[in-house]
């Protein structure tokens, strides 16, 4: 047998399913087998296996026994001259098996061969081809000098990044996600070393390839998709723990005496160095924006204060009281702030509209407290307007800023504005745009380009793929979704390299199949694809939902001789205003019976718009679409619509 294929799972269903696809294509012409070694998934995994690829060798684990042991169980019973290590999130091109294979017969000192990774907008992942982790390469990638100088061959080492992505060449460590080996080479040097649960394994194997007298190389002619690449969690201060233990047993390993002492205080001291990095990181992030609107509008508010009390309010002598400045006008940015944490106005994204709002509520709620406050307590109404005007300008231009910062642009596009093409023949077309609007409650465009430029017009199609680049410059999506049951993953890989500059998010509707895939929803496909994330999934909902329940409840116990007149069941809705008061409970609630897995957690709920729901052959189905629709379309006058009903009958 010529090639053995390892793939280890953990709970990733949908990028499983449409890799062994883009396998059993590749491995057409191939004497080959393949093997699924899932670590205790929570999904359906194997049962998708069994149903749809019953050639798949199983290996059932009963608990996460980590990579490397997965991998080995696997090698173990592997009948192949070569073995591939293989990532469950990666698709693969027809050839890229074939040229993997060619060139490592053409090459018998190759011990390992790895490829080039793109990511799910195309862009080359620089994990593709790596250095070894001396301890000055370390030290580099860990404090981020290696992000800094990705070119550099004195501090981007790690990544290779001197050397050409374009070439065929020699390199020091491959990655895990795609590692081919011979297996007289696993002979000689032993299987993965299982003291690496997660990280460092496919360092440690390089090396070894190494000392037992083989080359690692790095293959470009050919390519993979890797959705889940390391790009996606090396700003982590946990990934840069987890690496720096990685890197520990690698240096007690591999290192002896003091050598090992200066490469694990290199580490440490990359550790030390991001900690704090990270840590005044996330401080600025929480409190940057929230610091800078306080400190801001409260120097305008001075300013108009000392402006208003010279030329208008006590020209002839005089000034307001110290209380007005220390505690009252605080005061009023405290509330204009709370006002815009309740909008959302600190979530991201940012909305400028979001913050003006809140001002101009918040500005509201001022004036009313203003006009049943004492007379000796009325100082300025109208350093309440303008210092309004002054807020809402001030919170704007702040989050222009955060903006700029964040993502280097002013204007960041909402994610709640989704616009997408479709490429395909137009049944496939069809599905896709199906399966986006049932999973989705709101998309701005949906655009569809035929695979070929001969099929028949039709009024959805905006045109060709020839004419890409003048589509994408005039109507500005933000995904792009091809469907493979009409392009080879060699033409969608192909395409992504067309459009990689634009910045795109590209999904892919595998054959048969009812999800649409890319790198940013591992966890949300199938009827949970959301990239419009609304209602109950945005901070900014739930607190309004925890604010209406401390409102009602507060009123219904405070009114409670009218709550006894105008209730139907009075000591029960009481009794559930305290709950509601201390959060035990929510007054709306979802439907009762099994709430679908990554919904919003919510207290259990008094009431549910499912209460009165009588279907016993699939009133769980129905319970569970209607909690869905609860937690994406919430609406504050929806639960006070639900629990007004309830409470008078």
């Amino acid at each position: 047998m010529k090639l053995s294929i390892v793939i280890v799972n953990y709970n990733v269903r949908y990028f499983l399913e449409q890799c062994l696809q883009s396998v059993q294509v590749a491995t057409a012409n191939i004497d080959s087998e393949v093997f699924v070694v899932d670590n205790a998934s929570s999904d359906d995994s194997l049962e998708m296996v069994r149903n749809k690829f019953p050639d798949v060798v199983i290996i059932e684990n009963t608990n996460n026994v980590g990579f490397s042991v997965a991998n080995n169980q696997a090698i173990r019973q592997s009948k192949g001259e070569y073995v591939l290590l293989l990532n469950p999130d990666t698709i693969v091109r027809e050839d890229t098996f074939v040229k993997s294979l060619q060139f490592m017969d053409d090459h018998p000192d190759a011990g390992a061969l790895g490829i080039r990774m793109i990511d799910g907008t195309g862009g080359f992942l620089p994990e593709s081809k790596r250095g070894f982790p001396t301890p000055w390469v370390a030290f580099c990638k860990i404090i981020g000098l290696t992000a800094l100088f990705p070119k550099s061959p004195v501090f981007a080492q790690y990544y290779m990044g001197h050397l050409s992505s374009e070439e065929n060449q020699e390199v020091d460590v491959l990655a895990g996600a795609y590692m081919l080996l011979r297996a007289k080479t696993l002979e000689k040097i032993g299987l993965l070393d299982e003291v690496f649960f997660m990280y460092g394994e496919d360092i440690d194997l390089s090396y070894r390839v190494q000392l037992g007298g083989f080359k690692n190389y790095y293959l470009a002619d050919s390519e993979i998709i890797h959705y889940k690449g390391e790009s996606t969690k090396k700003g982590s201060l946990n990934y840069v723990y987890v690496f720096y233990k990685a890197m520990a047993i690698f240096a007690r390993k591999h290192f002896k005496g003091s050598e090992a002492g200066i490469y694990l205080l290199f580490i440490q001291m990359g550790i030390v160095f991001r900690a704090v990095l990270a840590g005044m990181g996330r401080i600025f992030k929480k409190l940057g924006l929230p610091l800078a609107d306080a400190v801001l509008t409260y120097g305008a508010l001075m300013y108009l204060k000392h402006y208003w009390e010279r030329n208008h309010r006590f020209v002839s002598g005089g000034e307001y009281p110290e209380i007005f400045s220390y505690f009252v006008l605080p005061a009023y940015v405290l509330i204009w702030m709370l006002f815009a944490y309740l909008q959302g106005a600190y979530d991201k994204p940012q909305r400028k509209t979001t913050a003006i709002r809140a001002v101009a509520f918040g500005t509201l709620g001022l004036l009313i407290g203003y006009a049943l406050l004492s007379e000796d307590w009325r100082f300025s109404r109208a350093l309440i307007l303008m210092g309004a005007v002054c807020a809402a300008a001030i919170f704007t231009v702040n989050r222009l800023a955060a903006d700029w910062f964040d993502k280097g642009r002013l204007l960041q596009k909402s994610e709640v504005s989704r616009r997408f093409f479709v490429v395909g023949n137009k049944s496939e077309a069809r599905r896709a745009r199906k399966i986006i609007r049932d999973a989705m409650q709101f998309t701005s465009f949906i655009g569809w380009i035929p695979e070929n430029e001969t099929q028949i017009k039709s009024d959805w199609q905006i045109g060709d793929w020839s004419e890409i680049t003048s589509l994408i410059s005039t109507y500005r999506p933000n995904e792009i979704v091809f469907c493979s049951a009409d392009l080879t993953h060699t033409e969608i890989m192909n395409r992504m390299r067309e459009i990689r500059d634009f910045g795109l998010e590209v999904k892919i509707l595998p054959t048969d199949s009812q999800f649409i895939i890319g790198s940013n929803s591992i966890h949300q496909q199938g009827e949970t694809y959301m990239h419009d994330v609304r209602g109950l999934f945005i901070p900014m909902f739930r607190r309004q939902k925890r604010l209406f329940d401390l409102i009602s409840s507060g009123v219904l116990l405070l009114l409670f001789p009218l709550t006894v007149v105008i209730a139907k069941r009075p000591g029960f809705i009481l009794s559930s205003a305290i709950s509601v008061f201390t959060g035990r409970k929510t007054w709306i609630g979802y439907s009762k019976g099994e709430v679908a897995k990554g919904l919003p957690v919510l207290p259990p709920g008094v009431f549910s718009q499912g209460d009165q729901l009588r279907t016993p052959a699939n009133g769980n189905t129905q319970l569970q679409k209607l909690n869905f629709l609860y937690a994406t379309q919430y609406a504050l006058k929806d639960d006070a619509e639900v629990l007004w009903g309830r409470v008078r009958g």
